[in-house]
């Protein structure tokens, strides 16, 4: 007779070696920066953490961050959830094709995603004096960075929906459809509540990633002063110029944005192990 043999058999210094390791691992690269950040930040007290964060060019980055998420999750909602109906839901050529167009920006380097915006908007670009006549900005601009911001974030929502709505199939829609119910009726009394919560998983990763981007948006943004600097980039402007403290209090905005993001993903996950289903 053959035994399976369970991980959890092995011997007690295994098991706790390999935990020390995992909590090793995690608290020199996630757990010491994140502390680092707030004890910078906070190294010169309070007073002096409030005046970084009202600085007249704080707020405007910090602005400017959330205007382009804003813009761009709202953007990659519809996306996905639209991308997600259709390679679900039905069958048509160019599927896959679509699937791998979704998952384009994992592979692409940010950095080379912003660059491709410049090339295609810039002012030396095929369609640069088209858009110099007629007085439209695209990159050193707010449009082009909701543009690069929605290109990385896009996968987020989709890739989240896809695999639930694969396993969860088209019965329920095609019983409500056999009962009367039209489209939109289906979709907001079947399918969205079957879904909502990873979509909302998915949200919450793709705002999180929108706010910090840092390597697309650098590109076409130019650094303009209070006009295209988000916070990401308002943070590298402030370290090379030395003012540390400063630097790391404008970051500590984007740390929170991770652990807030971090708390919600626990309690979903909660919801979903109580629950059965997302």
């Amino acid at each position: 007779m053959i035994h399976k043999i369970s991980p959890t058999t092995e011997p007690l210094w295994v098991r706790i070696s390999l935990l020390l390791t995992a909590l090793a691992f995690i608290g020199v690269l996630v757990v010491l920066p994140v502390a680092v950040v707030f004890v910078e930040a906070f190294r010169q007290g309070m007073p002096a953490y409030i005046a970084a964060l009202s600085d007249p060019t704080a707020l405007s980055a910090i602005r400017l961050t959330v205007l382009v998420a804003a813009i761009a999750v709202p953007c990659n909602i519809i996306f996905g959830v639209v991308a997600s109906w259709a390679i679900t839901k039905f069958d048509f050529m160019g599927k896959q094709l679509l699937i791998t167009f979704i998952d384009l920006p994992f592979s692409v380097s940010p950095v080379i995603s912003g660059l491709i915006y410049v090339l295609l908007f810039g002012a030396n670009s095929w369609l640069g004096q088209w858009l110099i006549d007629n007085d439209i900005q695209i990159i050193f601009a707010v449009p082009g960075l909701v543009i690069a911001t929605i290109f990385v974030t896009f996968p987020f929502v989709a890739r989240e929906l896809i695999p639930l709505m694969e396993e969860q199939g088209t019965q329920e829609e095609e019983a409500a459809i056999m009962l009367g119910a039209g489209g939109l009726r289906t979709f907001f009394a079947v399918t969205l509540p079957n879904i909502k919560w990873a979509l909302l998983y998915g949200v919450l990763l793709c705002n999180a990633r929108a706010m910090g981007e840092f390597g697309a948006v650098s590109v076409v943004s130019g650094h303009i002063k209070n006009y295209t600097n988000t916070v990401p980039l308002h943070v590298e402007i402030l370290y090379n110029e030395y003012n540390f403290m400063a630097s790391f209090a404008v970051a500590s905005i984007l740390s929170l944005l991770a652990l807030f993001t971090l708390l919600l993903k626990t309690a979903i996950e909660c919801k979903f192990s109580k629950t059965g289903k997302i």
